[in-house]
């Protein structure tokens, strides 16, 4: 093979390589056909954040941001919500969190309460490695907060992204991380009901009730990144 050829060659391997790296890029935040046809729709379009609010409020905290393509916790201002409600869902989406970051997905959130996880049950996000929740597997990242553990060797490092799913139809909930299902429960079951009797959840006795809420973001105090927010209605 000549020099011109072999320079050819270089070229269009560079070339493909370009496009696929700029396919994956612009196929964040999007939706297949199949997923279209499946009853997928985005919570988040990597551009606005059309379809949010506060917890708190209909406006939106300061502290929450489009960034090349995420929706981004970098400083204070509180939980967000999504402005609609749903009730038996698979709700799909990528987070990442810094060193010793610490965030949360709340679903089933009912407003009006003087905080979200009053209502809400949480999939914690967290960087198992570098924060002291990471120590327990009632706290650690994928867990049912509080109540049900996550299995141990599932996450990601802090700066890498994960991969995760919350399933809920007609009471029964499952837990999915990077393709692995850490957890699964039924609301209002005897064994959740005792679960929630000995935990903190107890104090607030909306906590788990409702069967229809808000998808809901955590504002702990760390910058955390969301991305590929998409959800379809089951049952």
């Amino acid at each position: 093979m000549s020099k011109v050829q072999r320079l050819h060659v270089l070229l269009a391997v560079l070339f493909v390589a370009s496009a696929m790296s700029t396919a994956c890029a612009t196929a964040q935040n999007t939706l297949t056909d199949a997923e279209r046809d499946a009853g997928w729709r985005l919570l988040f379009d990597g551009e606005s954040l059309d379809g949010w609010r506060s917890y708190y409020s209909h406006e939106l905290p300061d502290g929450w941001r489009v960034e090349q393509g995420t929706l981004h916790r970098f400083s204070g201002g509180g939980d967000i919500v999504t402005t609609d409600a749903f009730a038996n869902f698979e709700l799909s989406l990528d987070w990442r969190v810094a060193d010793g970051g610490n965030s949360g997905i709340f679903y089933l959130a009912a407003l009006g309460s003087d905080n979200i996880f009053m209502s809400a049950p949480e999939m914690q996000v967290l960087d198992d490695a570098g924060h002291h929740d990471g120590q327990d597997p009632l706290t650690s990242a994928g867990s049912n907060y509080g109540l049900y553990p996550a299995p141990r060797g599932v996450v990601k490092p802090a700066g890498e992204w994960n991969h995760a799913q919350i399933v809920v139809e007609s009471g029964r909930v499952e837990h999915w991380l990077n393709g692995v299902k850490i957890v699964e429960y039924v609301l209002g079951s005897e064994e959740w009901l005792d679960l929630v009797k000995n935990s903190k959840f107890n104090d607030w006795p909306e906590y788990g009730l409702a069967r229809s809420g808000h998808i809901g973001l955590q504002d702990h105090g760390d910058p955390v990144w969301y991305r590929n927010i998409k959800i379809r209605a089951i049952g």
